[in-house]
Order: structure tokens, then C-alpha cells, then sequence
């Protein structure tokens, strides 16, 4: 994700003064050159050790046009409230000032909600927390009132040997259920979903789980920037246009 955010950083020209790193985790990102960065994490202990701030994504820290970058790097999936974040994030930028974002989204975990599904039977539980489609994100990018916005989709296959190797990356990536009430799995039903989940092996005996990293690009209006034409403002024909290419 972080990859993905410094690349599309490397396309943009202006220069920027304040960071903001939302949802730090170890402070990994790097600032462009000369840039004064301020990291925050809704968890106390990476906060700490980013020399941060513990906050919460979706709930107003920063004072209005503080930042003219923000990046977020796998977080946002799991907020209350991510229109709310968007909004917050949104405000918090100065005209002109960029947004960036990459989390998971879309078809992630394809093979082990369907081996969940399978192991359940007919009454089975939600075990992943909902996932953003990147329809939706590029929406939610234009109601929070950011301009230009665009919403794009990077898929990686990983494969595992069993279904207890992508447990243990979910863990490690704190990506495991995070929704109150769930239901605990039965030690039958975690050997039928690991069976189905071998079930769905290739010829080499590994299996290929899903993960859709969504991304956000998103400026804070400014008069300076790019605007739509008025509606009804062509001076040309489409129709005109498309009897000529025929």
C-alpha cells in the first residue's frame, strides 16, 4: 500500500509543507523532502512508537486547513464511520491540498469467505467485516466534497499451504473480525472450512486467496484547479462526431 501511495506521489509536481501520516501503524511512510510530518494511529502503542498521536480516524482531531497532504495506508477499512473519515479528512486539508489512500477492499478473502460459507452450512456468519467496492469508494470520495477524486483497484494473489497461513497473516496485519457479536467457531467447523480451503488448491497443493487493494486519490477544492464545463456549454455534436468515424 505504501508502494502504491509514494508512486502515485511521484506524479504529482507541487511540493508540500505539512503531512499528515493517518493510521501511522509503525511510521513507515516517508515525507517528501523538506516536509514537516505529523503521524497519529488509533492505537496507543504504535502512536508511541511513531513518536505520534493516538486518535481515531473518524473523529475530529485536527483544526480545519492544518495539513496539505494526508495519506492513510490500511486503515480505513475497519473505522466506524468512513464517510465520516473522508469528511474529516477532507476538512482538515488546505484548498488545493492532497489525499491519499490505500486499504482493502472489494473481493478480499474471496476463498476463505466462500470455505467459511461451505464449513457453516445453511446458517452461516459474517466473519469479515464488509468490504468497501471501489464504486463505492470513488462515491464516497465525491460526497465527503473532494475534487478530481479517483478511486482505482490493485489485486494480489497470495497462495497458501493451508488455511492456517493466512490466519496468521490476518492476525498479523490486524485483519481478523473485528465485528461485536460474532459467534465463535467450532473446532468442526474450522476443520471443515481448512478442508474446503485445501479443497481449493492448485496442482502444487497451495491455494490462491484474494486481496483488492483500493485507492483514493482526492484534492480539497481550489479555485485554481481544473473545473467541469457548464452544462450545455458543447459547442460540438457527438452525434455529428460518431456519423463521421462511421
Amino acid at each position: 500500500m505504501l508502494d502504491g501511495i509514494a508512486e502515485r506521489l511521484t506524479s504529482v509536481t507541487r511540493s508540500f509543507e505539512d503531512v499528515l501520516d493517518l493510521g501511522c501503524f509503525d511510521g513507515a511512510f516517508v515525507p517528501p523532502p523538506g516536509a514537516r510530518i505529523t503521524r497519529t494511529d488509533p492505537g496507543a502503542v504504535f502512536a508511541t512508537t511513531a513518536d505520534g498521536v493516538q486518535a481515531d480516524e473518524d473523529r475530529p482531531t485536527f483544526a480545519e486547513g492544518r495539513f496539505d497532504l494526508i495519506v492513510s495506508a490500511g486503515t480505513l477499512d475497519t473505522v466506524s464511520d468512513l464517510p465520516g473519515a473522508l469528511a474529516l479528512a477532507r476538512r482538515a486539508l488546505r484548498p488545493d491540498g492532497l489525499f491519499l489512500a490505500a486499504f482493502t477492499g472489494g473481493n478480499t478473502l474471496s476463498t476463505l469467505r466462500a470455505s467459511l460459507r461451505h464449513a457453516e452450512g445453511d446458517t452461516p456468519a459474517a466473519r469479515v467485516h464488509p468490504q468497501v467496492d471501489v464504486r463505492a469508494a470513488g462515491d464516497l470520495l465525491m460526497r465527503a466534497g473532494f475534487a478530481l477524486p479517483v478511486a482505482d483497484v490493485e489485486t494480489l494473489n497470495v497462495r497458501y499451504g493451508d488455511i492456517w497461513s493466512l490466519f496468521r497473516d490476518l492476525r498479523g496485519m490486524a485483519a481478523t473480525n473485528l465485528m461485536p457479536g460474532t459467534p465463535s467457531l467450532t473446532r468442526a467447523v474450522l476443520a471443515r472450512a481448512a478442508q474446503s480451503f485445501t479443497d481449493r488448491a492448485d496442482s502444487d497443493g497451495r491455494t490462491a486467496e484474494r486481496f483488492d487493494i483500493v485507492f483514493l486519490t482526492g484534492w480539497a477544492p481550489a479555485p485554481t484547479q481544473p473545473q467541469p464545463a457548464r452544462r450545455g456549454s458543447a459547442t460540438a455534436s457527438l452525434t455529428d462526431a460518431l456519423k463521421r468515424r462511421d
